[in-house]
Formats: structure tokens, sequence, C-alpha cells
């Protein structure tokens, strides 16, 4: 198969299987592996790209096409929203090769009675696309950012209604961004090997940046494995978005205490917490099955943290063991994921409203527990990577009306690099990061103190 073939084959899979595309793309490229590096780009680029723009391509191809894509046979309909990302978003493509070449895949597979149709609606949007008509803002706003930036109508309305219209124009923009991969380099690193490191990937090709939140936080782009960067399998660093560092920076955890992560998976915080616990005390991390158990020991190993230990534990199941036993329990529930659109872009495309509500009832299972494992005195702090205030502010509302715990300022431990206004949100002991209006992605995290007294039940 050629590479469009290959595409082709990917959209066809999503939508039989309703999957996601990172997990299908790992699938596909590990069986490409021969596949030179700039040809697996592609692949990458054209899936996730017409992935993230279904509704926009699905838009323009309903103004030209006399058959909506909703009706197209499921091979056309991939076909031609694969085609038209290139055509609009992929300038070093040319339109005539894209036409020709999906005329061919349209023979290829037994449509030769519509290679006419194929090729007359690709002509026609090479022709038009700097014409194309957008719903207008002014009459039309939730449509026109729906469309613009292929987001579900209801979605739209929602972060029209808890972000405003300016930071949701932002977030959207944001999340069809490319972005940059965020290391956090191991704190403990000289200033020299630090800079030797970084030359070192420089070296490679790759574009290296400083974040302007916290000095150890790098960006990262052109690399094609972050595994096979220089001091990758010497535990020197470990992927981890800023929001989540900036999340265990505002646990405070100080050198000889225990800390729990309930729902580990990668690891990211864990070995954040681990490294500040410069070798002390103990980090116990937990989840929910093998295959995520693996990746936190895999870390583990390779950071070198004999001060951490991994354990399979369903988070919703209470443990008598853990109660009252840790200084800071980390708990960064499964949500909604709304924050992290922009990376994994089906996302937007699974989400209901009634999921919304669902996910809240197990959230609330792994809190009661979570409680109950902080020592009096204690620090729970709560996160997720969505944008819903049901699963965000409500829920630590629910948690200190329930538990002993209450919300305590958090500006002491954040970086002074801030907007100011989150550090106004932070002294309530909660921060909201949104995509494109902050420089992460998108996050809430809350850090709660419980009070009473020691051997005080709270079950």
């Amino acid at each position: 198969m050629n590479l469009r073939e290959i595409i082709i084959e990917i959209l066809l899979e999503l939508e039989r299987t309703d999957g996601y595309v990172n997990l299908l793309l790992s699938d596909v490229l590990e069986k490409y592996d021969y596949l030179e590096p700039k040809e697996k780009a592609f692949i990458k680029r054209v899936s996730e790209g017409t992935v993230e723009r279904f509704i926009q391509l699905d838009y323009v191809l309903d103004g030209i096409s006399k058959v909506p894509a909703a009706k197209m046979k499921p091979f056309i309909r991939a076909l031609l929203r694969m085609s038209a990302y290139q055509i609009l978003f992929m300038e070093a493509v040319p339109d005539a090769a894209v036409c020709n070449e999906a005329v061919k895949l349209a023979k290829k597979r037994k449509f030769g009675s519509l290679q006419g149709y194929v090729n007359g609606v690709l002509r026609n949007l090479s022709r038009q696309k700097e014409a194309v008509c957008y719903p207008d803002p002014e009459r039309e706003p939730v449509a026109s950012l729906s469309v613009r930036y292929s987001m579900p109508v209801w979605l739209t309305e929602h972060f029209l209604r808890f972000c405003g219209e300016e930071a949701t124009e932002k977030m959207l923009r944001a999340f069809l961004e490319r972005k940059p991969v965020t290391v956090r380099l191991e704190e403990s690193l000289t200033k020299q090997r630090r800079e030797a490191l970084l030359l070192s990937w420089e070296k490679k090709g790759i574009a290296v940046s400083g974040h302007p939140y916290l000095p150890y936080a790098v960006q990262i782009e052109k690399t094609e494995s972050i595994r096979r960067l220089p001091g990758y399998e010497e535990g020197l660093f470990t992927v981890q978005d800023v929001s989540s560092m900036l999340a265990v920076e505002a646990a405070g955890i100080m050198e000889g205490q225990t800390v729990l992560d309930l729902c580990a998976a990668p690891g990211g915080k864990s070995l954040h917490a681990a490294s500040r616990l410069a070798g002390t005390g103990k980090v116990r991390s937990f989840d929910l099955t093998e295959a995520k158990l693996s990746r936190l020991e895999e870390n583990r190993r390779r950071m070198g943290r004999e001060n951490m230990e991994t354990a399979l534990s369903d988070a919703r199941i209470y443990r008598e063991d853990l109660y009252q036993s840790a200084d800071v329990v980390l708990a960064d529930v499964p949500c909604s994921g709304l924050g992290v659109i922009g990376r994994k872009p089906d996302i937007k495309y699974h989400v209901t409203e009634q999921s919304l509500k669902d996910i809240t009832v197990l959230q609330k299972e792994i809190l009661k527990n979570a409680a109950a494992y902080v020592k009096p005195g204690g620090i729970l702090l709560y996160s997720t990577c969505t944008i819903h205030p049901q699963e965000n502010e409500k829920m630590v509302e629910w948690l200190c009306g329930a538990f002993p715990f209450v919300p305590e300022d958090i500006r002491a431990y954040l970086p002074g690099g801030l907007p100011q206004h989150l550090l106004e949100d932070a002294e309530k002991g909660m921060v909201q990061l949104l995509p494109g209006v902050h420089e992460a992605d998108g996050f809430f995290f809350a850090r709660l103190r419980r009070s009473g007294q020691t051997g005080e039940t709270i079950r």
C-alpha cells in the first residue's frame, strides 16, 4: 500500500471501531517500521490532522459536493476528507498531486465509477479554497467557532459558558496548533551537565527551548523518538507536561514524607515526587492494570528511583492498610480530558453530556478513599486534565463539605513567572490552566489540607 492508502485504512478503522487515532497510529507505525522517517511523519500528520479537522472538512466538502459527507460511502468519505486536509492545510503538497493520487486510489479500490466525482470535488476545492465561506462570527458565533476550529457545537457552547468568548477562541485555536513535547530535567543536574545535554540534542537537529514557568521544564521539537535522545536511558529526564509539574510543586512535598499516587501511570508525578524526596521517604504508586504498571515500573527503574514502589491497585476500592498513611496523596483522577484535546483530538467526538455527568461518580468513589489515606494535617492534591467545573471546582466543594479538608493558599509553592490572575486564583487553593491562555495543557489542581485529630475517622 502507498502512504495515502495506509492513512485511509486508519480513518476507516477509526470509523468502524470508534477508536482513538493516537493508539491506532502507534500500531500502524510499528507495523510499517521500515518506512523512512519523513514517510512516517506524513502518515502521522495527515491522519491526526484529518481527524482533528473532521467538522471543518465536512463543512467544506458539503459546500462543494452534491452528496453530503455524512451520506458518502465510508471509503469515499475517508478519501475526500484526507485529500481535502492536504489541499487546505499542507502547502508543501501540490494540489494536482493530491487530486491525481485520490483518483488512482478510487480506481484501485474498485470505485472506478466515482473517479470523475472524486476528481471534480477535489479540483473544485483546489480552485475555491481561498474563498471558502464559513459561518459569520457576528450572526452565528457558535457555529462560526464550531466550524472554524472543528469543535462540536455542544462543546463549543460548554467552553463559552465557563471560559468566556475570548478565552474560548484562544483555547480552540491552541487545540489545533502543533505542540512541542515538554520534558522535565532532573533538578540534580549541574548547570554544566544540563547545558551539555541540551547541546547534544541541538546537534541532532532538535529545536530546544526553555519553558517560562519552570527552570527545569524544556520544550523540544523535531525529534523522531524521545527514547533515542541522549540522556533518556540514563534517566536524566522524563516526559511530563508543565501543568503536571506545577501540580507537584503545589503539593509542597518535603524530604522524609510518604506520598501516595493513586492513579499514577505513566508516572510523571510519582517520579517528580520521588525526586523532591531526594532519596528519603517513600512514594507508593498505584494503577489499575498490568500494562499501566509495566510503564510505571519501566520509568521507575530508568530514573533510578529506589524510594518509589509500584503496585496494582484499584483506586475505587478502599484499602485499610493505607488509612492515614500518607503525608501527601496525589489524586489525579480519571476525567473527561477536555484540557488535552490538542494532544488527543478524538476526545471531542467521544465525550458526551452524559459522560461528563457519569465521570463525577467515579471521581467521588476515588476521592472518598483518597481522603481517608491522608494523615491529619496532611495534603490531598486533587487534579484533572479537564475544563469542567463539575469535575473541578464543584468537586473540591463537594469534597470539603463531605470530609475535613480546606483549600489552602498555593501561591508560596508556585513560581513567580505565572500570570497574575493565576496567582490570584491560587490564593483560593485552586488553579485552572487553559491552553492558548496559558503555556500548558488544560489542567486543574487544588491543594487541600486535612484538619482533625489523629485517629479521627472520616469514612
